[in-house]
């Protein structure tokens, strides 16, 4: 007993010569060969079960479960993107015996290869909100995605039972993350154009990605691309062609409720007050709804405006978000008091609206749905029904 002890001692003293993130790194190029994890443990110059221990202990996960992730996950791009016959993917991911690789895969994928080939994409990851958005419109829960109860609060709340891996929000390019990602074994990822090169690589290499074109397109289009991607298409036409008719039916109302009365929306950030116009605000509210904007430009803004220029815009009706901080929390609370503020026509009419940053600032077929719904409600009074509720598309013709 003494004597284990004092080798266990001696072991946690000991210094690996090799850093454990370097192990990592040599693992996931060198994957194709017949490591061991003797041969690992010699290159960080401790022995077998300390190395063991302290793999598992630094990532929640041994080593060779580590090294089957990556073979499990090149294995699929392999059958999805080449000819390759099954025994050259086998010795391609490091298995010399064809027939143990189909074995080992079904057992960790739950498929054999030949028919994940037939259907290769259900188990897809997002790398942000509004991809999450973009996929529960087309029947798909991501398998991998960042969620946070702050700043994704509507995801976080009805998702985080279904969403299996919780990446971070905002930080999906961090070692940990990826390594999320791996484990995953996403059948493809979805991110965006604007993503870094070097994260872009990162990510392609795990499993097929598609980055998705930039907001411009609009998020119709981008809905269509990743449709096209995951093999969806017909979700995607019926998803559009929902929204569109219940845009339709929200304008009327919308006319009957407020006729021309003018817009703004107003962001409270710090000791200021902005106007502010990103693109799911400017699509929503002044394309789709064709609301009058009190303070109107083509391009997105994010303004400064002094109480007296709000004074002379004047408008019939305000849309407010305070910034969660808590300079800008007490600002608006302090704004409330200011004379200037109080003369304004909306807040006179109590036409003044707190609205949160989830959905107001994502952009995404599912956001655009609850920003409709939401201003039907703040404008009408009128509910979405509860067929509405149904946040995620599916394949009948009328998914809203």
């Amino acid at each position: 007993m003494e004597h284990s002890e004092k080798v266990s001692e001696e072991e946690g003293r000991r210094q690996p010569r090799t850093d454990l993130r370097e192990i990592r790194r040599f693992m996931e190029q060198h994957f194709d060969e017949p490591l061991s994890v003797e041969q690992l443990a010699a290159m960080a110059n401790i022995s077998p079960k300390y190395f063991v221990d302290l793999f598992k202990k630094s990532y929640g996960h041994s080593a060779i479960d580590f090294l089957t992730d990556l073979r499990i996950n090149r294995a699929k791009r392999y059958l999805i993107e080449t000819e390759y016959r099954l025994r050259e993917i086998a010795q391609k991911v490091g298995y010399s015996d064809e027939f143990y690789f189909s074995r080992k895969f079904k057992k960790e994928v739950g498929i054999s290869p030949s028919a994940f080939v037939k259907h290769p994409r259900h188990r897809i990851a997002a790398c942000s909100p509004s991809m999450i958005g973009q996929l529960l419109a087309l029947n798909l829960i991501p398998i991998a995605a960042p969620l946070d109860s702050k700043w994704t609060p509507y995801y976080y709340n009805v998702y985080q039972m279904k969403i299996k891996v919780h990446m971070r929000y905002g930080d999906t390019q961090q070692p940990e993350e990826l390594t999320k990602l791996i484990k995953a074994r996403p059948d493809a990822i979805i991110g965006s154009e604007y993503m870094p090169d070097g994260e872009k690589q990162k990510l392609a290499s795990i499993a097929p990605s598609l980055f998705v074109a930039g907001r411009q397109a609009g998020w119709r289009d981008q809905l269509r691309q990743i449709a096209s991607f995951v093999g969806r298409e017909k979700q995607a036409e019926a998803w559009i062609s929902g929204y569109d008719r219940k845009l339709e039916n929200a304008r009327s109302q919308m006319q009957q409720a407020i006729g021309t009365e003018s817009f703004i929306v107003l962001r409270v950030y710090g000791k200021s007050v902005h106007a502010y116009s990103n693109q799911a605000i400017q699509e929503v509210l002044y394309r789709d709804l064709q609301l009058t904007p009190a303070y109107a430009l083509e391009s997105l803004y994010n303004h400064v405006l002094t109480l007296e220029q709000l004074n002379k815009l004047d408008p019939d009706r305000l849309l407010i978000l305070v910034c969660p901080e808590v300079e800008s929390r007490a600002y608006w609370l302090s704004l409330q008091h200011d004379q200037a503020w109080r003369s304004l026509k909306a807040f006179q009419r109590n036409n003044f609206y707190l609205v949160p940053s989830d959905p107001w600032c994502e952009y995404s077929a599912v956001a655009a749905n609850r920003m409709l719904d939401e201003m039907l409600l703040l404008l009408t009074g009128h509910c979405p029904k509860e067929s509405m509720d149904k946040i995620h598309g599916d394949s009948v013709e009328q998914p809203l």
